[in-house]
Order: C-alpha cells, then sequence, then structure tokens
C-alpha cells in the first residue's frame, strides 16, 4: 500500500523505516524508465530536511537529490514516487534488492526474448517465402541485462533480411539511441555473413516512433536509405504495415514547427550584480520566464520578475532552492565561495561534485565567451546556447549556433564523454536548423542581427576531448548523407584550463 507524506510524522517513520529496508541489503539496484544504477547501501542517503524526505544518491550526472511524496515496500521492492527542480521534474523510482536483481532480470529477458519472436513472426509473414534464420536480442546497456532491440534474421531466397525494432515496453523514447546501435549491428552482419548477402534492412516501431524515425533515416546516405523500409507495427502487435519514407529535401520543405526567436531582454539589476562578483566564470541564459545564472555553466541562481519585482532563487540543481532575501543572504555567499574553490580547473579535489556537475555546460560556457578558440572563422557574438528551434516540449536544445564570417551557420554539438549517439544527435540538429533556415524564418527572425547568412546549408561541428570519441564515431559519421557537411574537433583533454582544438576530421 502506497504511504503518502503528508505531515513530519509520516515523513521521520518513513525516513527510519526506509533506512532500515536499506540496512537489510548490501546492493540496489536504482531504477528510473529503463536505466538502471547500481548503489552499495552506503550510497543511499534518505534524511529529512525542512520536512522533506530527501533521498540522495550518486549517478552519472553527479550527486542526484530528489524529495520523496510517497513510498512503497512490495516485499521485493521499494517503489518512490518523487520530484525535484520544484516539482517540475517527477519520477517513478525503484531501489531493488541484489538479490532480486537476477530473477528480475531473467523475467525481463524472457518476455522481451517472446516480443522479439513475435516480431520475426510477423516479418516473415508479409514476405511469401521466407523463414527465420536467426532471432535475438541487442546487448544489453550493463553485464546480465537483457537489450531493448530485436535483431532478426530473415532468409528469402537468394538475399538475407536484417530486421530490428523496439521491444522493451518501458525504453525511453530514444530515436538517436536506437539507430545508433541498429546501424552498428547491421553494419557487423552485413560484413560477417556468408552468401546469400543481406541486402534489406527493415525497421519495425509502434506508431508514436514512426514520425521521429522517419526523420532519422532521412539523414543516411543513399544506399542505406534504398535498401532501409520502415514497418509500423500496431497496439495489439497483430498486424505490421509500411511506411513510406520521404526524400530529405521533400522533408526539409514541409511546413516547420512554430520558430521560437530567443528573447531579446535587457540584463536585469540582480543578474548584473552576480556577474560582477566573478565575471570571468557566472554568465546568464535568458529565456521567456526570466534569466537562469551559471558558473562555469552549472545553473546556481534563477531571476524572475514577478508583479515588476525581481525575484531572485538560489540553489544548485537537485538542491531545494531559496529565495534571496536578507535571512539568507549569507547562504547565498556561501554558496559562491564553494562554487569557486571547487568549480575551477585549478580544483584540489576533482572529485568533489561541484566540479563533477554539467561538464557539457562548463565546456559551453568556455566557447560561449570565445568561440574562436574552436575555429577563428566564427563570429564572437551573436552566438546561441541551448537554441531552441522549436515550442515542441520533447525538442532537446541545440548546444551552440554560430554563424562563420562568411555567412555559413554552424550547429555545434559538445561532448565530454563517450556518446555513441554524438552523431546522430548533430545531423539531426542539422536537419531542424536547415528547415527553418530555407523556409527563411532565421532571417526574419533577425538571429544575427544585419549579418546576412548564406543561401548555404549549415555545418555541423561535433566537439570531443580526444580520447572521449566514441569508437564507432567514424563509422555512424559515415552513414550520414554528404548532403551534411560534418566536421570533427579533438580537443584536449584539460579543456577546463582552456580549449585547444589538436585535429580536424571532415567527414564529408
Amino acid at each position: 500500500m502506497v504511504e503518502r507524506l503528508i505531515s513530519l510524522d509520516s515523513t521521520k517513520d518513513a525516513e527510519q523505516r526506509i533506512k532500515e529496508l536499506i540496512e537489510q541489503h548490501g546492493e540496489w539496484l536504482c531504477v528510473r524508465d529503463s536505466k538502471a544504477t547500481p548503489l552499495t547501501k552506503s550510497e543511499c542517503d534518505f534524511r529529512v530536511e525542512h520536512e522533506r524526505l530527501i533521498f540522495s544518491c550518486w549517478g552519472d550526472e553527479g550527486a542526484i537529490h530528489w524529495r520523496v511524496t510517497a513510498w512503497e515496500w512490495t516485499g521485493e521492492k521499494l517503489l518512490l514516487e518523487a520530484s525535484r527542480r520544484m516539482g517540475a521534474e517527477r519520477a517513478k523510482l525503484e531501489l531493488v534488492p541484489r538479490a532480486s536483481i537476477k530473477a528480475a532480470m531473467a523475467m525481463i529477458g524472457a518476455k522481451r526474448r517472446e516480443r522479439c519472436q513475435r516480431l520475426a513472426e510477423l516479418a516473415c509473414a508479409i514476405l511469401p517465402g521466407a523463414k527465420i534464420e536467426r532471432v535475438g536480442l541487442s546487448a544489453g546497456a550493463r553485464p546480465a541485462q537483457p537489450g531493448a532491440f530485436a535483431r532478426v534474421i530473415l532468409r528469402h531466397k537468394r538475399e538475407r533480411i536484417a530486421v530490428s525494432g523496439i521491444v522493451a515496453e518501458l525504453v525511453g523514447k530514444d530515436v538517436d539511441a536506437f539507430l545508433s546501435s541498429t546501424l552498428l549491428w547491421f553494419t557487423r552482419a552485413s560484413d560477417r555473413v556468408r552468401p546469400p548477402y543481406i541486402q534489406r534492412f527493415w525497421f519495425i516501431v509502434e506508431s508514436d516512433w514512426v514520425e521521429p524515425l522517419t526523420e532519422r533515416l532521412s539523414l543516411l546516405r543513399d544506399d542505406l536509405r534504398r535498401v532501409s523500409t520502415l514497418h509500423e507495427i500496431d497496439d495489439a502487435w497483430a498486424e505490421i504495415k509500411s511506411v513510406e519514407l520521404p526524400e530529405l529535401d521533400e522533408l526539409l520543405m514541409r511546413p516547420t514547427a512554430r520558430f521560437r526567436s530567443p528573447a531579446e531582454t535587457e540584463l536585469s539589476a540582480s543578474a548584473a550584480s552576480f556577474i560582477a562578483l566573478a565575471p570571468e566564470a557566472i554568465d546568464v541564459v535568458r529565456s521567456r520566464h526570466g534569466e537562469t545564472l551559471r558558473f562555469h555553466g552549472l545553473a546556481f541562481a534563477r531571476v524572475r520578475k514577478l508583479m515588476n519585482r525581481e525575484r531572485v532563487w538560489f540553489g544548485i540543481e537537485g538542491a531545494r532552492r531559496r529565495v534571496l532575501d536578507e535571512s539568507t543572504e549569507e547562504e547565498c555567499a556561501k554558496l559562491l565561495l564553494e562554487l569557486q574553490e571547487h568549480r575551477s580547473a585549478a580544483s584540489a579535489d576533482q572529485n568533489h561534485a561541484l566540479y563533477r556537475a554539467a561538464p557539457e555546460s562548463w565546456l559551453e560556457s568556455i566557447l560561449r565567451r570565445d568561440i574562436t578558440r574552436l575555429d577563428p572563422g566564427l563570429r564572437l557574438a551573436p552566438l546561441y546556447a541551448q537554441f531552441r528551434s522549436s515550442l515542441a516540449g520533447g525538442s532537446r536544445p541545440i548546444d551552440l549556433l554560430a554563424l562563420r564570417r562568411d555567412g555559413r551557420l554552424v550547429v555545434i554539438e559538445l561532448k565530454v564523454r563517450e556518446d555513441r549517439e554524438h552523431v546522430l544527435q548533430g545531423a539531426d540538429y542539422w536537419r531542424r536548423v536547415e528547415a527553418h533556415r530555407r523556409c527563411g524564418n532565421l532571417a526574419r527572425a533577425r538571429l544575427f542581427g544585419d549579418a546576412q547568412i548564406e543561401d548555404e546549408p549549415p555545418l555541423v561541428y561535433l566537439v570531443a576531448p580526444g580520447l572521449r570519441f566514441h569508437r564507432a564515431f567514424d563509422t555512424l559519421a559515415r552513414a550520414i548523407t554528404p548532403s551534411i557537411e560534418i566536421y570533427r574537433f579533438d580537443i584536449n583533454e584539460d579543456w577546463r584550463a582552456g580549449v585547444r582544438v589538436m585535429r580536424r576530421c571532415d567527414f564529408t
């Protein structure tokens, strides 16, 4: 039975009982959507702060903090209803004891293999005479975890057909992850198989995957697009039908989503006073609702105007934000001192949470101050960080959008860790910007003032430290159509002390 935390007594009682449960098992798995993070019991911290139950743990993003609003122990796992960012982000978390993980993974794997077999049978049914030659799952995110994607090989007369689809019910809608993984599998399978060779490539997905996958497939080079076919499977997994794939030019000429011009507002007095404290480290990101202040890319304060009066909230992502007033001035000053000490290239403790947090935003903030460190041909200003090309809620922002001195637009995507989706993300951002350029939205919005935007497609700069590019980067970059000019920029590993380009490669 779900127990909601509606009073201080229920909150303290939940803290005690949850801590007792955590102590009973040495290792846990924290599951959110399809992502699982292994934790030891010492890494699971539950405590009451300001009459709220806070769950803290360490993840890929650094220290993560959630406010727990309800909980339940099922006998096999601990279920938590949680929120953060002042309720803007909500999640259902599962803490599973390590002893139960093996059985749970086996059950999930069996269910996914059943769906994989069903998908193979449906694919075989639409091609008379075809036979199922191989059925399996993709590799899991971690050893012993079942994969989320089907890997099927069909044999039909003198050819083989590679078939892939999504078989995980709770997998997040990350089309770039699915397509990147599937392209690499198709490449390996095509190289290894003996005659008859793989001559067709099928994607079978549910309806909500069709549109984003159609957009990504249009970005592939011609020989891959010619052998690719997209099929839609119904909700009951009883029937599949073919989906027409448009040409890239046709896709780019379609009406674009509503374009949101970046906010043009004067810097508030509150933001200016913060920047004056550390102008070399603090910058501001504007939105229609106010300003976000960042210390080397890490958001630590927000300024909003309410009833013609500026209000400031401060606090690091995941922690409880406080309103800045006379009673909290000392606390805010302490936070700034901690940022100056720990969020610096010269920090003595490089394992500190403030040093490790939001590394890509840190790199972006460095380049935002002087983009010519990456390419001397780029204009210093205006330069757009975290640029959103539409109002769609699921639309991810582009790291940097810049203009070269010759008038060419440049889409810049930054990574500081190995990321297999780096190439496809950059290519999709190119598609979104090019669609707006072709219909004149960018020129009408005067994003770059009086500067002329050339009638040429944007360039794509994919940037990461030299040893942090994914090993499949080159393979995936060569899978993209040559119409998209992709450049790889290898920068120095110690980029926090200053960005230097070590190597540049052209994948056009």
